[in-house]
């Protein structure tokens, strides 16, 4: 329901909208939606201010890395802002717990060696990871922690998605704060696992070590 009328009217009439990857909303243009096997423009209707606001207005708060979610889901808004500020595009990324993922690096995981995934966006990295946090939190018993710095993992909101099983996640205030939320939750609240969506600055790299030093 976050999306104007004459969209949603557009995506249901899809026979396949039910695998609908995200939607793209760019001011003074038409809106278009992504399908894994296909692109589709979805009315010959331009965006407009309206319908932008219509969306943000039905989101959470933006963060500094212009991302936000819905409240209890495992959706996303990615904005794009002009100079001065204003959101004038939006990104509105579908997120599905899939089970059955962990599957393929299964003995990885049961190995308790550190693991990282490397893939272009939108291949389910963070699918997986969402995943791996419940099986090893609920099959395995361990202690998980989720470090979700844009709440893609467990979802908007301060109760996390029942995806990540028993795992705990920690929110972080500020994605310049996240290397300090890592070794925060190690020392902390004592995990046998911690689980990253994102490592991309040299802080979180040395942040990620040190975690792994401390036997986590």
């Amino acid at each position: 329901d976050i999306l104007p009328l004459h969209i949603r009217e557009s995506l249901y009439q899809q026979p396949d909208h039910s695998e609908l990857l995200e939607v793209i909303l760019d001011l003074g243009r038409l809106p278009e939606a992504r399908f894994p096997r296909r692109e589709l423009i979805l009315n010959s209707k331009e965006v407009s201010q309206s319908d932008i606001d219509y969306v943000v207005s039905r989101t959470g708060e933006f963060s500094g890395d212009n991302r936000a979610g819905i409240d209890h889901t495992l959706h996303r808004i990615s904005a794009i802002r002009n100079r001065n500020g204003y959101i004038i595009g939006l990104t509105c990324r579908v997120g599905r717990a899939v089970f059955g993922t962990v599957e393929m690096i299964q003995d990885l995981i049961e190995s308790g060696k550190n693991v990282l995934l490397l893939g272009r966006p939108g291949i389910g990295k963070t699918t997986m990871l969402r995943e791996v946090a419940r099986v090893l939190a609920d099959d395995f018993k361990k202690r998980v922690i989720v470090i979700d710095t844009s709440n893609e993992i467990a979802g908007d909101g301060d109760i996390p998605h029942p995806a990540i099983g028993h795992a705990r996640r920690m929110q972080v205030a500020a994605p310049a704060e996240q290397h300090a939320v890592m070794i925060e939750a190690v020392e902390n609240h004592m995990p046998e696992v911690i689980i990253i969506d994102e490592i991309g600055t040299e802080l979180e790299a040395q942040a990620a070590r040190t975690i792994a030093e401390r036997g986590v």
